[in-house]
């Protein structure tokens, strides 16, 4: 199964809810992936929290271009459930 967004809500600072079409919600903190020319201007929390979904792209973007592949959402939500290593060892976000 692919994983794609369906719908995200702003919380606070640079945290999302995000829902998976899946049926599964985690929240996504990417205070640490605000880096590069692309990512940097979401520092600006106003700017952050202008998210949408865009239903071509199936995951989350900004007015900038900027946007988080849905697989690496899942992944930050999810990163400390043991029983889906093997899919992000096999999305290569863990060794």
């Amino acid at each position: 199964m692919f994983i794609h967004v369906k719908d995200a809500k702003y919380l606070e600072d640079y945290k999302v809810e995000v829902e998976f079409n899946n049926g599964e919600k985690g929240i996504v903190d990417l205070s640490n992936d605000l880096y590069g020319e692309v990512f940097a201007p979401l520092k600006d929390k106003n700017l952050f929290s202008k998210i949408k979904v865009d239903k071509d792209l199936e995951t989350i973007t900004w007015e900038n271009g900027a946007d988080f592949a849905p697989e690496y959402l899942y992944y930050k939500s999810f990163k400390d459930i043991k029983n889906l290593e093997s899919q992000f060892k096999q999305w290569g976000y863990i060794n």
